[in-house]
């Protein structure tokens, strides 16, 4: 049976981008996405409304955004390091994302992930249709996968731990044993249990009591 499990946000966590971002860029909103990102990580916006919002803006992007932006995905400095690291003490590591299935996927399969989730985008004909398809991904869907993924695995709440940088993670690190702050918002170093300042997340590594 593993013995903790290791939650974390994806976008400027496990990855330094904003993948909606990288997207708008093609679409050329990059400065609007941006701003209702920016308002939505602090908590001045609810996030299904803004993710909405922004998932508006890619309306006719051609499918082949997609491996455009993946092309561009930088993971952060430390992620090899604390997946093997927890992998070798018998936990599991997993991802949960306001962003989304079509970048993540390739990227979670590729880094040896034990579980992730995140939005889809609709696509018809070839393009984006600028809206979510299925349920949205958002801070209590977030809390929702770290306990689903606790609980299937046997690992009681205790030995968990979120990991997280923006307003949306909040439930996920209230729900969790221990949470983590990564280069995060002031509300969420506030809320935090620890708070990490360098963009290393190798350092996750000795809060589970692991050396890397």
């Amino acid at each position: 049976m593993p013995r903790f499990l290791i939650v974390l946000d994806v976008d400027s966590t496990l990855i330094e981008n904003e993948v909606i971002e990288m997207l708008a860029d093609a679409a050329g909103s990059h400065d609007e996405v941006r701003d209702i990102t920016e308002r939505a990580m602090a908590g001045e916006l609810d996030f299904a409304e803004s993710l909405h919002a922004r998932v508006a803006t890619l309306e006719g992007l051609p499918e082949s955004c997609f491996a455009d932006a993946s092309a561009r995905v930088q993971v952060t400095a430390g992620v090899p390091e604390m997946i093997a690291g927890v992998h070798r003490a018998d936990g599991l590591i997993a991802v949960v994302s306001g962003g989304f299935h079509e970048i993540l996927d390739p990227l979670a399969r590729e880094l040896g992930l034990d579980h992730w989730r995140a939005n889809r985008l609709q696509v018809e004909d070839g393009h984006l249709t600028g809206r979510v398809e299925g349920p949205i991904v958002d801070a209590d869907a977030k809390a929702a996968a770290l306990v689903d993924w606790a609980a299937n695995a046997g690992i009681p709440r205790s030995q968990t731990i979120a990991v997280g940088d923006g307003a949306n993670d909040l439930q996920m690190m209230r729900a969790a044993g221990l949470s983590v702050a990564f280069d995060a918002k002031p509300r969420v170093r506030t809320a935090a249990d620890v708070s990490l300042s360098t963009r290393d997340l190798a350092s996750v590594l000795a809060l589970a009591g692991l050396r890397g």
